[in-house]
């Protein structure tokens, strides 16, 4: 995951400054005991079909969506952007035999993944920002990106990852948008505030999303709205927050301790649970292709 310095209007007034680097890898350091003890080390939506699921396998069918609209196979080269705990590179190295290489930039989360992986030669992890990846050109067969495009700049971003996919490559992206037609005063209260708690850059739209794609050269292929399925994500990681938050020392310093910045992040749950309700949030997967190469010409021709 990546931030720059690029400045941004909140709604209304001031310009306020875009999450640094640090920013974010702060956050995911500091917000680690709850992340992983509260949710799990998928830290990302969960996609209930039913209801009826439960959290470790609503956050693995969200991979395994990812996994198929990204054409992830036996002996496919994979790139995680903003790869977390690298839980999702395992279950893809583990249930479809591929490599997968994973950047983060949170010192804990790429000190966890390492540990979790124990050697896995299919499993590679960069502590390394996305826009200085060092992966060659044409590197990769496919790249997903679950809940991390929202930290980056988006443009640099996603010229990344054009570069270091195959022609004919596919990009899955996983994310939250804005809605098509936000009301005025759900702006700042909701989508800004958010943003801010979250450390999240202004999100698009999924018609924005699919102009950003576009933009870097990529073919669209599908934007899917998957709202409905993953909303029900933040009500479930409350429910587990109020049940460990009387025992779990480590939960109640993250949240009340003055060396921690994200006690809002509290708050921005609640932002997200009402943004979602109210139609101002969505949650797509956005997927697209690097255009095939060329076809050459017979040899002799002109």
């Amino acid at each position: 995951m990546v931030g720059m310095h690029a400045r941004h209007v909140d709604g209304e007034g001031e310009p306020e400054p875009s999450p640094t680097l640090r920013d974010v890898a702060r956050h995911y350091d500091e917000m680690d005991d709850v992340y992983r003890r509260v949710w799990s080390d998928h830290a990302h939506h969960g996609l209930w079909r039913t209801g009826r699921e439960s959290v470790a396998e609503a956050v693995e069918a969200l991979v395994d969506l990812v996994a198929d609209a990204a054409g992830v196979g036996p002996g496919s080269r994979v790139v995680d952007v903003g790869s977390g705990y690298g839980a999702t590179g395992r279950r893809l190295a583990r249930e479809r035999s591929c490599d997968v290489v994973s950047f983060t930039i949170s010192p804990r989360q790429y000190e966890y993944a390492r540990a979790a992986d124990a050697g896995d030669p299919r499993l590679r992890h960069e502590l390394r920002d996305w826009l200085h990846n060092g992966l060659p050109d044409g590197d990769r067969d496919a790249a997903i990106a679950v809940e991390s495009i929202g930290h980056m700049d988006t443009a640099a971003a996603l010229r990344e990852v054009f570069r270091v996919l195959v022609p004919g490559g596919r990009l899955v992206i996983a994310d939250l948008v804005a809605g098509d037609h936000v009301p005025r005063w759900q702006v700042r209260p909701l989508l800004r505030r958010m943003e801010r708690e979250s450390h999240l850059r202004p999100l698009p739209t999924a018609a924005g999303l699919r102009a950003r794609l576009a933009a870097a050269g990529f073919e669209v292929t599908e934007v899917r709205d998957l709202t409905t399925g993953v909303r029900r994500t933040w009500p479930r990681a409350v429910l587990r927050f109020v049940r460990r938050l009387p025992t779990d020392r480590a939960v109640r310093r993250v949240l009340f301790s003055d060396d921690y910045e994200n006690s809002g992040f509290v708050l921005s749950i609640a932002r997200m649970t009402v943004g979602y309700r109210l139609g101002a949030v969505r949650f797509v997967v956005a997927t697209a292709r690097k255009p095939p190469a060329e076809p050459s010409g017979p040899a002799g021709s002109f």
